[in-house]
């Protein structure tokens, strides 16, 4: 009997997945200290409209987008020990660096406090050029935020690939994708409170500061398969399992041909991943970003508020519990239904999209005046539901890649898909940010669907979000109809 046959398998893999599920917490965490106290803690010191934060946001996802089309080949060349830590510093320099937005601005006004600032007459040429000044000094912030955070994700679909077979990573990248929900979960539970307490340019660097203290761990903790101490021959004979391979499993760490970044334009199976990214990346976005001012908004709670916590804790929750069985789903189809692991994911993928098709019942619940509970809780759990469909199908989009790809190539392709994911979020922030300006401006005067106002607004966004992946898939399907891995000549 074979010594691998006899070794018990290490599970050091799960090890590597809880680091990617600590890093995209961190990294989501990050995101959302803004949109979290935009609202209610900087537009009245720098006088933001919706149009404003809108601005922000869409800018925010645009850069994500450029950077993404070079991050991941930034990755693939600088492999995933390295590229991970200049990733995972630039964007924590980038959260910390919000925290000087306000003194700058007071510094360029000539004013000498926060009170000064919030003093200034709404509407006036000073209040103004404070928006205007500190709407650029925030942009440059997220600018640095967005390059450093656009190496997350192919980082970690990366590492996935080198650490788990093919049928495993749609469950363990909706593990670490979780992270994201989870991050958005502690995000309103913590973020608010220490606004309240100590100032919104505390809350950017104590959340900013986490990410250096991964890095610390991902330096002693990491090491590809192969090189690491701690995955013994037969979890190696088990990552590889995939490897068309005799040899030695120590070897069997082929990444693939090399793939020039143009030609991965050539390849139908790009394009699937960018339309399935740039039809759905929005919708979770637009959920991350606007969620806690349209509880502000619409019901008049505060993120900073217990019932505005509660609310925004419920829907991740809903999105963090959920969501992990949409990765196990098509380990399911593979293993129980004999199924391929294209086929299986696909098949997984169809059942999410009817997820978000919730999202059409958010505004006439909320709306709905005999409800048994306050109707703030209606959106909540619809959002909520929604975003779980999202997380789950955005960790089985991400497999396709390594299901099609060499894995030399993994993080390029993710890079790329990313970019088209960052350009669907501009779009659908900045176009948000502008109706629901324009939508509370004319009042009763905008309508659809029977709203009236800015709650018009938000069912026209609702609406679209409801029907953005089932419109995916479909193209997706279009494309690439069944399993054909790349085959470079």
């Amino acid at each position: 009997m074979s010594s691998v046959q006899t070794t018990k398998m290490t599970n050091y893999r799960w090890v590597i997945c809880s680091m990617l599920f600590f890093a995209t917490t961190i990294n989501y965490m990050d995101r959302q200290v803004l949109s979290l106290t935009w609202k209610d803690f900087i537009a009245p010191e720098f006088h933001w409209t919706d149009d404003d934060y809108g601005t922000i946001t869409a800018v925010f996802s645009i850069l994500y987008a450029v950077f993404c089309l070079f991050a991941g080949k930034f990755i693939d060349w600088m492999g995933t020990k390295k590229g991970y830590l200049w990733s995972i510093f630039v964007w924590s320099l980038g959260a910390c660096l919000h925290a000087v937005c306000g003194w700058i601005t007071m510094k360029y006004e000539g004013l000498d406090s926060v009170e000064a600032l919030r003093a200034v007459q709404a509407g006036s040429a000073t209040a103004l050029s404070i928006a205007t000044i500190s709407v650029y000094l925030f942009l440059f912030c997220r600018s640095v935020l967005a390059m450093g955070e656009s190496g997350n994700f192919p980082a970690a679909i990366k590492v996935t690939a080198e650490y788990f077979p093919k049928k495993d990573r749609a469950f363990s990248t909706s593990i670490f994708n979780a992270g994201a929900s989870v991050g958005a979960l502690v995000a309103p539970l913590s973020i608010p409170p220490l606004a309240e307490w100590f100032g919104w340019e505390m809350a950017f660097i104590i959340i900013g500061v986490l990410g250096f203290v991964w890095m610390g761990f991902w330096v002693v903790f990491y090491e590809k398969p192969n090189k690491s101490n701690h995955v013994n021959v037969a979890e190696l004979t088990y990552i590889n399992q995939d490897a068309e391979t005799d040899a030695d499993p120590k070897d069997a760490d082929d990444e693939g041909p090399q793939i020039s970044f143009l030609n991965c334009f050539t390849y139908r199976q790009t394009w699937s991943f960018i339309v399935g990214k740039f039809m759905t990346d929005g919708v979770w976005w637009f959920f991350l970003f606007w969620a806690p001012a349209y509880f502000s908004d619409q019901f008049g709670y505060k993120s900073s508020s217990g019932m505005g916590q509660l609310l925004i804790f419920t829907l991740y929750f809903i999105v963090t519990v959920l969501s992990i069985f949409g990765g196990y789903l098509p380990k399911y189809f593979v293993e129980k239904k004999g199924m391929g692991a294209y086929a299986g994911r696909m098949r997984a993928m169809l059942l999410f999209t009817f997820f978000p098709m919730t999202a059409l019942l958010a505004q006439p619940l909320a709306a709905w005046e005999a409800s048994p509970i306050d109707p703030a809780w209606w959106p909540a759990i619809i959002i909520g539901l929604a975003g779980a469909g999202h997380q789950a199908w955005s960790a089985n989009l991400f497999s396709t890649i390594g299901d099609m790809f060499p894995k030399s190539t993994i993080a390029t392709i993710t890079g790329i898909g990313a970019m088209a994911g960052g350009l669907g979020s501009m779009l659908i922030n900045k176009c948000s940010g502008k109706l629901f300006t324009f939508a509370e401006q004319q009042g009763a005067d905008f309508t659809f669907f029977g709203f009236e106002g800015k709650p018009a607004g938000y069912m026209i966004v609702f609406c679209i979000c409801a029907i953005a992946y089932i419109i995916g898939w479909t193209i997706m399907k279009v494309l690439v109809p069944k399993y054909k891995p790349i085959v470079v000549e």
